[in-house]
């Protein structure tokens, strides 16, 4: 499979590329617009993820038997969930500039999933190609080729440290990592 700008492919990464500043500055000035519709945006994310990855719900027990795009969009759950997703992502993006602070809440939030929810670790990378699919088809006027080959980098980023997590917690599973 090819790879093309908009999938995050964080499997072929040795290591990381980091974000050098002009990246962090896109991300940030970027996401500035993007917080602005948090709820939305993020109701939109988890929308998308339920519909084009339907095996992601059984993470979900009140979604589980959730076909209808909009029951969901209407759903108090879907809504908390979705801050909580947009709030995580704030947080990575207001500290950019301060590695060993991301690398704290990625910790975090992969041992959380690995250990208390039990998500497989591909449903991150998944996620991530989500959020950056919806951040494109949203924000088309401020997410540019450059603008989205930087936001490729973070969520590379994020899945590669949360499946490092999964790693060092000892996960054992018939998904591939």
């Amino acid at each position: 499979m090819e790879w093309q700008q908009g999938e995050v492919n964080a499997d072929r990464l040795e290591r990381l590329d980091p974000l050098c500043d002009s990246e962090r500055k896109m991300i940030k000035d970027t996401w500035a617009k993007v917080y602005q519709n948090c709820d939305d945006v993020g109701v939109a994310i988890l929308i998308r993820l339920f519909v084009k990855f339907p095996s992601s719900k059984q993470y979900f027990k009140q979604f589980q038997q959730v076909e209808d795009p909009e029951e969901l969009e209407r759903s108090a759950q879907l809504r908390k969930h979705s801050r909580r997703v947009m709030n995580a992502i704030n947080t990575l993006v207001e500290n950019l500039h301060d590695g060993d602070k991301m690398v704290s809440v990625l910790k975090l939030l992969g041992k959380a999933h690995a250990l208390r929810h039990k998500v497989e670790p591909v449903y991150f990378k998944i996620l991530c190609g989500v959020i950056l699919k919806v951040l494109v088809e949203a924000f088309p006027d401020y997410i540019t080729p450059e603008v989205a080959g930087a936001w490729t980098k973070l969520l590379d980023a994020v899945y590669w440290h949360v499946k490092g997590v999964y790693e060092e917690v000892g996960w054992a599973s018939s998904s591939a990592l």
